[in-house]
C-alpha cells in the first residue's frame, strides 16, 4: 500500500486550517468527544507534534484535502489554531483511499464495521478483489474476507459492533446461523454480558438441545412444557449444555455441563447469585 514518506520531498509546512477540507473517505465515521477534547488539550499545550497529511483541491491552489491526521484536525478545530503543520503530497484518488485506510487499520478505535466498509467502498470503487486488497494491506486475505462479511450480517448484530457491545470474536460465532437466531444470540451476549467462550457455549447447547428435541426418549414422556421452559431458561442463564431428565411424573436428575475449570467456577458462580 502507498505510505507516505516523511523525507526531503515532502517537507514540513504551515497552512492556514481554513484552507484544509476533510476527506469524504475517511474510514471513520464516529469520534469520541472526550478523546478529541484530551487531544485539543495537548495540542494547546504542545502544539501538532505529528504534521498532517494533506494534497491540493482541484484546480484552487489555495485549498487542500486532507488525507492523514483527521483527528487533529477536527482538535485543532476545537483549538482555534490559526495555521497547522502539513506535509503536501501528489496523490491520486486511489493513493488517498489508501492511506486514509493505512492510516485506520491499526487503531483499536475503528470500529470493525468502519473497517468492513472502508474495505468495501474501497473494492467497488477500484473494481479490486480482495486478494489485491489484503496485499496492498500487508493483511492475510481470510482476514479481510471475514471482516467484509460482517457487512452480511443483521442489522441489529452490525449495530452492536459499531458501538463495542460485542467483538468480532462474538460475530464469528454467530456467523452461518440463521438471520432470526443471530440476532437473538447477540440480544443475549449485550444483555448478559458473554465471553465469546459463553456465547460458543450457549450457541452449542441450543443447538444440542434442538437436535436432542427431535430425538425424544421413552424417558421423557414425563418432561412437561413448564419443566421444559425451565430447562430453557437455565441453560441460557449458565450459558451452557443443560439437561432435566425425569425417569417418571416425579424422579429424574439434573445434568449441566462444563468444558474446563473456568468454565466450572464460572458455572458455580452464576448458580451461588
Amino acid at each position: 500500500m502507498q505510505t507516505v514518506s516523511i523525507n526531503s520531498e515532502h517537507p514540513v509546512q504551515q497552512l492556514p486550517l481554513s484552507q484544509i477540507s476533510h476527506n469524504p473517505r475517511q474510514p471513520r465515521k464516529t469520534f469520541d468527544d472526550e478523546e478529541l477534547l484530551r487531544l485539543s488539550e495537548s495540542i494547546r499545550n504542545h502544539g501538532i507534534l505529528q504534521p498532517l497529511v494533506v494534497r491540493k483541491a482541484g484546480e484552487d491552489q489555495n485549498q487542500y484535502q486532507l488525507i492523514a491526521g483527521e483527528r487533529r484536525l477536527r482538535a485543532a478545530h476545537l483549538v482555534g489554531l490559526p495555521n497547522v503543520p502539513v506535509h503536501i503530497v501528489d496523490f491520486n484518488d486511489q493513493q488517498v483511499f489508501e492511506a486514509a485506510l493505512a492510516e485506520n487499520i491499526q487503531r483499536a478505535d475503528l470500529n470493525p464495521i468502519e473497517k468492513a466498509q472502508g474495505f468495501q467502498d474501497y473494492l467497488d470503487k477500484f473494481q479490486l478483489n480482495k486478494d489485491q486488497l489484503a496485499q496492498k494491506l500487508g493483511m492475510d486475505r481470510t482476514t479481510v474476507s471475514n471482516i467484509v462479511s460482517l457487512l452480511t450480517m443483521p442489522r441489529e448484530v452490525q449495530d452492536a459492533l459499531r458501538l463495542g457491545q460485542i467483538t468480532i470474536g462474538h460475530a464469528k460465532v454467530l456467523k452461518g446461523m440463521s438471520a432470526e437466531r443471530q440476532v437473538a444470540l447477540c440480544k443475549d451476549a449485550v444483555l448478559r454480558q458473554l465471553s465469546v467462550k459463553a456465547l460458543e457455549l450457549l450457541a452449542r447447547s441450543a443447538k444440542t438441545s434442538k437436535s436432542s428435541r427431535g430425538k425424544a426418549t421413552e424417558t421423557e414422556q414425563f418432561k412437561t412444557p413448564h419443566v421444559t421452559s425451565i430447562e430453557d431458561s437455565l441453560r441460557q442463564k449458565l450459558a451452557t449444555k443443560f439437561e432435566i431428565k425425569l425417569k417418571d411424573k416425579e424422579k429424574g436428575s439434573i445434568i449441566i455441563h462444563f468444558e474446563n475449570n473456568d468454565d466450572f467456577e464460572r458455572i458455580v458462580e452464576a448458580l451461588q447469585k
